[in-house]
């Protein structure tokens, strides 16, 4: 029995949905959600060889013809209730009923091919009988006049009547004293009446019925008393017919009723069909092969693949059961230890469920009884249990239910606690999971987990490959050796000093650690803050050279603001510059004399500035520009 939580933590719903989405009928994907995974040897290669054959037949390029299978289910639903299908429903269960005929031809044809098929298809039944009277009486949604001897002469009569009445009118339409009166020469049918267009203000002068009038009342629809004998004895001829074609469809559903379970039976077979097509389509798209079963625990993968990775992801070869009935995976984080467990378990869920796997011939899978998974964050904030409590709730409840033919796939085992305690309560879980006759796969990181794989006869350790010099994982499993975290490697890389990795390594080995207190002199530290304040305080002046950190462009400085901005002079104009994007290239005192004029270095600026003022209204500004003019003024006399 395979629980709910492990085929999510698995992703085996995904693999369900997609065997969902390639399957034609409507019942058929209610069938998939609930199809239960065999446990049995027999079932699982029952199951297999359906897919293959069925896979067989989809590469050959040849078409199961599938009619009517969409909502058939559904239909004959309502017919056990009593409920009429429509014409349009009764042709979908025709061509259903005909594909029955059909598909028996189709695997008669490919009986060497597909033997197991073939078998399937004769348990289906002919309906012959029913299907003609079905297409006799009915094309697309509408009954045929020939489908009863009432029906032809009723409609026979509709015609003649409504041709009656379209002479009449015409006529109406055609006579001379009729024409100012008439808004438009037409026929225009409103509801189940035969009316002309006529102007409002005639309306009266008109024998016959107002049947409706136009939005702005310049039109009025009349049934001209000439015709409305014929309109109502077409009324008459409507519910006969109705009443006639309701006798048909009872008649035809009554067929479906009287064979109701024989049509039950066929819907439940092609059903199948269209379900082991499903899987053989998906196992396609997978590019799969059809695994060899067994009942002896023996798991043998070759390069086998994660469904929902890439095709260029890193196979995984792996193997279990057979020399070994335990592996504890090491190495780095990120490194694939997760995706192992993980492929491991839906490859082998997959093979129960009938699915080809995407791997190389050769993979052998074994057939279980149980799968537990104990993979991802089992923290339940309802329950206020922590990760770690969580993790131990779940393995607690495999405990319970492990027997032989139980794969356990556990992963950082024993984490998210202190980790001696963590490493000893995951090795009694391990063993005590063995006891009773599991494999168990784990993961891990913690030392002594590792050292139980190396020494139990029946446990086997492994690594994730690490590319030291890129430092990434390669995702490749190497069965017998004992990775670990790469953290001092890593660390190394990153250029820590030697020293402190050579310590960290020490640490790690003698799990000796320096204990000492150490005092700390208030005064180097008032020192070290009046230093920086000292540094923070330090100001700008008028002239000196700058670089813009940013754009590398030259100026001057021309007033410090203080602790943020300062105001330059770059590519003649001044502008505003928090401090800390700026580099002082040289002080002005080093580059001017001290009598050194240093606003003569910012004669447009001065300039601007002025304009400003102007543009302000300043005082001062006006009346040195009134000053100027009159200056302007007597020197322009004086010429």
């Amino acid at each position: 029995m395979i629980n709910e939580q492990t085929i999510k933590n698995l992703q085996f719903d995904q693999m369900i949905r997609e065997v969902q989405i390639r399957a034609i009928g409507e019942y058929s994907k209610q069938r998939i959600e609930q199809m239960d995974l065999q446990t049995s040897v027999s079932a699982v290669e029952s199951r297999q060889q359906e897919t293959r054959e069925a896979r067989l037949i989809i590469d050959s390029g040849q078409h199961v013809p599938f009619m009517g299978l969409t909502q058939i289910h559904r239909l004959m639903k309502e017919v056990e209730k009593g409920l009429l299908l429509t014409p349009g429903e009764l042709i979908e269960v025709a061509d259903f009923l005909r594909s029955n005929r059909m598909i028996q031809t189709f695997f008669e044809k490919n009986q060497y091919q597909t033997p197991l098929l073939y078998i399937y298809s004769k348990n289906l039944s002919s309906f012959l009988a029913i299907e003609e009277s079905i297409y006799q009486k009915i094309q697309g949604q509408r009954i045929l006049d020939d489908a009863s001897k009432s029906l032809r002469r009723i409609r026979k009569q509709l015609n003649e009547s409504e041709r009656a009445i379209e002479e009449k009118l015409l006529k109406f339409l055609r006579h001379p004293n009729n024409k100012t009166m008439i808004q438009e020469t037409m026929i225009v049918k409103k509801g189940e009446h035969y009316t002309i267009p006529i102007k409002a203000s005639y309306k009266n002068k008109i024998s016959g019925s107002i049947i409706e009038q136009s939005g702005k009342g310049q039109t009025a629809f009349i049934e001209p008393a000439a015709v409305a004998k014929l309109n109502e004895q077409i009324a008459l001829l409507k519910a006969e017919e109705v009443a006639e074609e309701y006798q048909i469809l009872a008649e035809l559903n009554g067929l479906l009723s009287e064979h109701e379970l024989l049509i039950t039976n066929g819907i439940e077979a092609v059903t199948t069909f269209d379900i082991i097509f499903a899987r053989a389509k998906y196992s396609r798209e997978l590019d799969g092969i059809t695994p060899k079963v067994n009942k002896e625990e023996r798991i043998s993968i070759k390069q086998g693949r994660h469904p929902l990775l890439p095709p260029n992801a890193v196979p995984l070869d792996f193997q279990i059961g057979a020399d070994y009935r335990g592996l504890v995976i090491t190495g780095a984080n990120a490194g694939g230890k997760t995706l192992v467990l993980k492929t491991v378990g839906l490859l082998t869920l997959m093979t129960m469920f009938g699915l080809q796997i995407p791997a190389e011939e050769g993979t052998e899978i074994a057939i279980l009884d149980h799968l537990f998974v104990d993979i991802g964050d089992q923290q339940n904030l309802e329950n206020a249990l922590s990760t770690f409590s969580g993790h131990m709730k779940n393995v607690a409840a495999i405990l319970k239910q492990v027997t032989r033919h139980t794969l356990v796939l556990l992963d950082e085992i024993g984490s998210g606690t202190e980790p001696n305690e963590g490493a000893g309560l995951a090795v009694a879980i391990m063993e005590s999971m063995y006891q009773k006759g599991a494999l168990v796969v784990a993961t891990t990181h913690y030392g002594e987990i590792k050292r139980f794989a190396e020494e139990h006869e029946d446990f086997v350790p492994a690594a994730m490959a690490f590319d030291r010099e890129t430092l990434t994982p390669k995702y490749l499993l190497q069965v017998g050796k004992v990775g670990d975290s790469q953290a001092l490697w890593i660390a190394k890389k990153m250029e820590m000093s030697d020293a402190l990795i050579q310590q960290a390594a020490s640490y790690i080995a003698h799990k000796k650690y320096p204990t000492e207190r150490k005092l700390f002199s208030a005064n180097k530290q008032k020192k070290t803050l009046s230093a920086q304040r000292l540094e923070y305080e330090e100001r700008y002046h008028k002239g000196d050279r700058i670089v813009l950190t940013e754009t590398k462009e030259v100026g001057l400085i021309y007033e410090d603001h203080g602790e943020l901005t300062v105001e330059v002079f770059v590519a003649d104009q001044m502008r505003t510059v928090q401090r800390r994007r700026i580099r002082l290239k040289a002080k002005a005192q080093e580059l001017y004399p001290a009598e050194y004029d240093l606003e003569s270095l910012f004669v447009d600026f001065q300039t601007r500035k002025r304009k400003k003022d102007i543009d302000r209204g300043s005082k001062k500004a006006q009346k040195q520009l009134a000053k100027e003019a009159k200056e302007r003024m007597q020197r322009n006399q004086i010429e």
